[in-house]
């Protein structure tokens, strides 16, 4: 790396933690006011409220490294042009592609923070946060009432008054389905947990209901159950657990975020999906992958901006990232919106706003001179 290289890179990371230290401070100071009555009704301590912020900082991430990378880069070029610093450069025979190399370096590792971020923390970093806030330690919160879902495949129908998803515990299972003679199935567990390949239930009364209008009906009660021809395993519960997220409430789906394997995992435990739900599932695994690029799309953006704006005020800089920003935005969630409705292929939707701004970036960056 040449001595060039690392002053860009130093500059630029000196002001991009600046800008993400700035844009923390401000997001703490917000969340803080809009969730002080919430924690304050569930007594939490002031360790307990960090605790909560912490698990949900990954969530926002997401968004703040992004805008944090755009501003920075504008205000890192603007200071170069102003200094003559670009003029020396070009000077020495540099080309702006090769004086860029740093700027775009920076955006790709930073995709790949966000890639990996997307994958491994932001899925699961709702329901930690719920946990604490609601429980006090995550290990105490992780039941989840109200289950239900039904087995596409087998027509088994599950109604589980609580999940425990950490250690495949149920409470209050009742479970339907039709037996390959035809008769209907019921299973009512007040207990059960999945143990060696199959689950176990406890206090168990199994009705057999026989084809035919008189037939008889056959109850069997026992305090222990062994079931191991369930296709059904943790797993699908814990994908149902997810998806019922997703599909709720707008505030609770905004919080929830499907990771790849999820999405991969739901999709082959349910071969069998309407068209809508199949679109809408496609369009989140396309997006789990272009969205981290944003970092290298705002990149191509700032340069050209920041370059091209010889002794401009630096908050006119600012304005433009803003519009930029708001710009980009909305256009994603416009195109989610159209492939998740099935109205355009769930890839175009989830690409088309990285591939519309990196080109409008790269046409910019090729006419300056």
């Amino acid at each position: 790396m040449r001595l060039l290289d690392r002053y860009q890179l130093r500059e630029l990371t000196v002001i991009f933690c600046y800008c993400m230290a700035g844009i923390l401070v401000f997001w703490l100071s917000f969340e803080l006011l809009g969730e002080m009555d919430e924690l304050r009704r569930k007594n939490l301590e002031f360790a307990g409220m960090l605790l909560y912020l912490w698990h949900r900082l990954p969530l926002y991430l997401l968004l703040q490294i992004p805008i944090a990378l755009l501003l920075s880069i504008l205000y890192v070029l603007t200071q170069h042009v102003r200094h003559n610093e670009i003029v020396a450069m070009r000077s020495a025979g540099l080309s702006l592609w090769r004086i860029s190399m740093p700027y775009m370096g920076m955006g790709v590792a930073l995709s790949l923070v966000m890639l990996a971020l997307n994958e491994y923390a932001v899925p699961d970093a709702a329901a930690r946060a719920d946990a604490i806030l609601n429980a006090g330690t995550p290990s105490d919160g992780d039941w989840t009432p109200n289950l239900n879902f039904r087995d596409p495949e087998t027509g088994r129908i599950w109604t589980v008054a609580g999940f425990r998803g950490s250690t495949a515990e149920l409470r209050g299972a009742h479970i339907e389905w039709r037996s390959p003679a035809g008769a209907r199935e019921e299973l009512i567990a007040e207990r059960g947990r999945w143990e060696d390949k199959g689950w176990v239930f406890e206090r168990v009364t199994r009705f057999t209901f026989l084809p035919g209008k008189d037939a008889e009906v056959i109850q069997l009660q026992t305090n222990r159950l062994v079931v191991t021809d369930f296709p059904e395993t943790p797993a699908h519960l814990r994908s149902e657990v997810k998806i019922s997220r997703l599909l709720g409430s707008a505030k609770k789906s905004r919080q929830v975020q499907l990771s790849l394997k999820e999405i991969l995992t739901y999709r082959e435990l349910h071969p069998q999906l309407s068209p809508r739900f199949d679109a809408l599932l496609r369009t989140w695994f396309h997006d789990r992958l272009a969205s981290p690029w944003t970092c290298l799309v705002v990149v191509l953006i700032a340069i050209p901006a920041g370059v091209g704006s010889g002794r401009r005020n630096v908050f006119g800089g600012v304005a433009a990232t803003v519009f930029l920003a708001f710009a980009f935005f909305v256009l994603k969630e416009f195109s989610l919106a159209l492939g998740s409705g099935g109205y355009v292929m769930p890839w175009l939707a989830a690409w088309a706003p990285n591939v519309v701004f990196a080109a409008a970036g790269l046409t910019a960056l090729s006419r300056v001179r």
